[in-house]
């Protein structure tokens, strides 16, 4: 399946999402508890703040100096900020969203297969401790890969190239993080699964490319696990 096939799956599993009362549920919850963790560290942050840049810089006396002090102040802000984003979407990701996905890929495949397979019957917390361990590799080196290559662009001439690269990257390993939820139920090795991925590259693409689009993301990241099962249903379970 190529880029367009990608995107196309990604809509599909958007509307699905919309017209069912349970996904829609879910995908909301989802976003809000993002939301709820984003706003709560970066209230943390900016309530310290000051005690930050103070721990880095304190306040020249020099009325020539203080209007750097101001600037770096703002962008200091600006990055832990930053920093509090990612960190909350790791967080939300690793201790709620594993469940949430996993819980809305079951319910598009049960609706369209009419069951959900399942190599082994286990206890619910250790099939949720088991996802938990799945998907910290999962969400936290692609984000470190997209961080460091961001960094790499702000201090090299090849600034814009990065920038784009890194935002490939990134929106790749996320729609990869949505399609390798039905293969990690399943109990797949990781290698196989990494295998799955590195062979529909452009799909993921695809797939993950609208995650790109400013506002509208939050939908589609929010419902993403839904199209993705159809993806993973439509390519594997023939």
């Amino acid at each position: 399946m190529n880029l367009f096939s990608g995107i196309q799956y990604n809509l599909q599993g958007l509307r699905m999402g919309l017209r069912t009362p349970k996904l829609l549920f879910l995908g909301i919850i989802r976003f809000v508890v993002i939301i709820i963790i984003t706003i709560l560290s970066a209230g943390l942050i900016l309530v310290y703040h000051q005690e930050i840049l103070n721990l880095m810089w304190s306040r020249p006396e020099s009325h020539w100096i203080t209007w750097l002090w101001h600037l770096i102040s703002w962008l200091l802000s600006a990055v832990l900020i930053g920093c509090a984003v990612v960190l909350s979407y790791l967080a939300s990701q690793i201790l709620f969203s594993v469940f949430i996905m996993d819980l809305m890929s079951r319910i598009t495949e049960k609706a369209v297969t009419g069951g959900i397979r399942e190599p082994i019957k286990m206890p619910w917390w250790q099939q949720f401790l088991f996802l938990i361990k799945q998907e910290i590799p999962r969400t936290t080196v692609p984000v470190l890969l997209t961080l460091l290559l961001l960094a790499l662009g702000w201090l090299t001439p090849l600034g814009p190239v990065v920038t784009v690269v890194s935002s490939a990257i990134a929106v790749t390993f996320l729609a990869w993080d949505n399609t390798d939820l039905i293969p990690a139920r399943q109990m797949v090795p990781f290698k196989e699964r990494f295998r799955l991925l590195t062979g529909a590259l452009p799909f993921h693409l695809g797939f993950g490319i609208l995650f790109l689009i400013p506002f509208v993301n939050i939908l589609f990241l929010s419902f993403a696990p839904v199209g993705a099962t159809l993806y993973y249903i439509d390519k594997y379970n023939k």
